[in-house]
């Protein structure tokens, strides 16, 4: 996220995780624990993990996870946090620049948690690489907003796509997938002043044929 051309993502980003001791809720995202709580562990990739809440909460249930984000401020938070939960053995910590590496490997789960960037982010291209990480059988999860906070102005760089605009970008191979969940939902969040508000967002959940 940056609109200073000196500075690479990556060091934006870090500035930010700096700014605080944690940024996010330490929570696991709501529209994970849901569409995932059911499924049987396996291996599971997290795009863009912050802090680690998903990453964490998906070793708790068994899930071995490789977690990737930009920021290695951010990574080290969520070692320590993994760490604390017990669970550093089933967590990978992987540094990548989603627009230019990506995890090796397949994965029974992939998710995509609000991957929402300001700048040059090929969004596309990403969640594309993520379809094509998914071993047959498995789960694509992309979560994302689908508007702005009322406390925001709109960013005219960043993208806030339906499900449907998702799923068209995506380009999946007819007869190779099946649609499981396409949806807005809404979810309290509280703004600035702790003053709890509700936020719209939306979830694809698609799953490969065996």
């Amino acid at each position: 996220m940056t609109t200073d051309s000196t500075r690479t993502d990556a060091e934006m980003w870090d500035d930010r995780y700096r700014e605080s001791d944690r940024i996010w809720s330490g929570n696991p995202n709501v529209a994970l624990v849901r569409e995932v709580e059911d499924l049987k562990p396996g291996r599971a990739l997290d795009l863009g993990c912050g802090e680690g809440a998903d990453a964490v909460w998906l070793a708790r249930q068994g899930w071995r996870v490789t977690a990737t984000d930009i920021s290695r401020v951010a990574l080290e938070r969520a070692a320590g946090h993994a760490a604390d939960a017990d669970v550093a053995d089933r967590v990978d910590w992987q540094w990548h620049d989603l627009g230019a590496s990506f995890p090796e490997g397949e994965y029974d789960l992939v998710s995509a948690q609000f991957l929402h960037s300001m700048g040059d982010l090929p969004r596309e291209e990403i969640l594309r690489r993520a379809a094509s990480a998914v071993a047959p059988g498995g789960v694509l999860l992309i979560v994302g907003h689908a508007g702005f906070p009322s406390w925001e102005h709109e960013h005219p760089d960043v993208e806030l796509p339906t499900t449907d605009e998702v799923l068209a970008s995506l380009e999946l191979p007819e007869g190779e997938w099946e649609v499981l969940v396409s949806a807005e939902h809404e979810r309290i969040q509280n703004d600035p002043d702790g003053n709890p508000t509700t936020r719209t967002d939306n979830a694809l959940k698609v799953r490969r044929a065996d």
